[in-house]
């Protein structure tokens, strides 16, 4: 069982402000332990990573390995060649479309889209498609944004090449049943590519397991700082792709009409690497590793679960996704009647508590539910009950505070 108290004072933001802070969907905060791991490495090991044969270059390039390694062992890869090391799950989605879409689209396929995906798992396909003269398709949902093996069976045809969807929606905060879903895809001839930035964070995922053939992820959400993301792909996918970016380091030679590429997965790492974000990262997964996703997922419900009957007790509020606080994930999105959800946020910050307000780069998504933007209140594991208390209170003042009698 996770102490709270005991563990909000690993975290300085905790102790440097009184805000609750309810948006971590879209950014966590980050332990001391993170940012010492970070601030060590520019202490004892600042240089180029790789490109120095003396002894604080080769401190860099094996304290950027060794954090690959964690990543690796974190969500059960293969190897260290799967892991490629991006700024965060944006880039990396953006890789796979740059980089290996060309090499399986034709003129004609399709790609499968489904409509809950952050625009960073939708942009990058519709592009990808026009360049290859393809289709982008989408997998529609209602209020309860659940997709079912039997939503995707039917939506698959034989023109389909690669489907994307999100493990969790950062809209709903339902997880999809992405290793069902795999098999699917694999016996249609069709490659999966998931969204991991909203479940890496909050469970495990092992993407052996899973069978997908590309996870992204980031960071940010997870306790470590920003610009540092992930993306893992199967070997056999890596080796045939050509790299998204080039320069140094990703190439083994260079001369006056040609090059050799380097191994993987540095071929797809051009430039200067962010080694200290890998350092971070690592300290990070070590993190939530010590506190157990077991314990993290029983807090971040039962934190769900309090703000979820908190709100069916006021009117006019509607929850987006399941009425079952375990298929949330620390993610509950909502409209109130009447209210804008600027309105909405800009209260609840003139009352210290962060939550946030838009579409949520899921744009489709509200047009596909006839909503033109949602409030979303987003928990982590260092949540209190006295922060979702607080956030209740608010939120049943907020129709009187804009004039509503009721």
């Amino acid at each position: 069982m996770i102490d709270v108290n005991k563990v909000r004072a690993d975290f300085p933001f905790f102790g440097a402000t009184d805000l609750a802070y309810l948006d971590n969907s879209a950014t966590s905060q980050n332990p001391k332990c993170v940012m010492d791991a970070e601030w060590q490495f520019y202490v004892d090991s600042n240089a180029n990573p790789f490109r120095g044969i003396y002894e604080l270059s080769e401190r860099a390039t094996s304290a950027y390995e060794h954090g690959r390694e964690t990543v690796k062992d974190f969500i059960n890869a293969k190897s260290t060649k799967e892991i490629v090391f991006t700024r965060n799950a944006s880039e990396s989605l953006n890789l796979i479309a740059y980089s290996f879409a060309p090499m399986v689209l034709e003129e004609g396929d399709e790609i499968l889209v489904s409509i809950l995906e952050h625009h960073s798992n939708m942009l990058p396909w519709r592009m990808a498609a026009e360049k290859a003269g393809a289709t982008v398709k989408y997998l529609e949902v209602d209020l309860t944004g659940e997709v079912t093996a039997e939503m995707v069976a039917e939506a698959l045809t034989p023109k389909t090449k690669i489907f994307a969807i999100t493990q969790v929606s950062n809209i709903m905060g339902r997880e999809n049943d992405i290793k069902t879903f795999a098999k699917l895809c694999h016996d249609n001839g069709t490659y999966i590519v998931c969204d991991g930035a909203q479940s890496v964070p909050h469970m495990p995922v092992d993407v052996q397991d899973l069978g997908v053939d590309f996870l992204a992820f980031s960071g940010h959400k997870m306790l470590a700082p920003m610009g540092i993301g992930v993306l893992y792909g199967k070997e056999e996918h890596f080796a045939a792709m050509p790299p998204f970016l080039t320069g140094g380091e990703m190439i083994s030679t260079v001369s006056y009409d040609g090059m050799t590429l380097s191994e993987l997965p540095h071929k797809f790492e051009a430039g200067t690497v962010n080694a200290s974000g890998s350092v971070a990262l690592e300290a990070a997964i070590k993190y939530i590793q010590s506190i157990g996703f077991e314990d993290i997922q029983t807090r971040e419900t039962m934190l769900c679960k309090r703000m979820l009957d908190g709100i069916r007790d006021i009117p006019h509020v509607t929850v987006l996704g399941s009425d079952k606080p375990e298929e949330h994930h620390g993610i509950i999105t909502f409209k109130i009647d009447g209210v804008h959800p600027h309105d909405i946020s800009a209260i609840f910050a003139d009352n210290n508590v962060a939550v946030r307000a838009g579409h949520h780069c899921a744009q489709p998504l509200h047009i596909c539910l006839g909503i033109p933007s949602t409030t979303r209140a987003s928990v982590m594991f260092y949540n209190t009950e006295e922060e979702v208390d607080r956030f209740l209170d608010i939120l049943s003042q907020i129709r009187g505070a804009m004039g509503y009698g009721d």
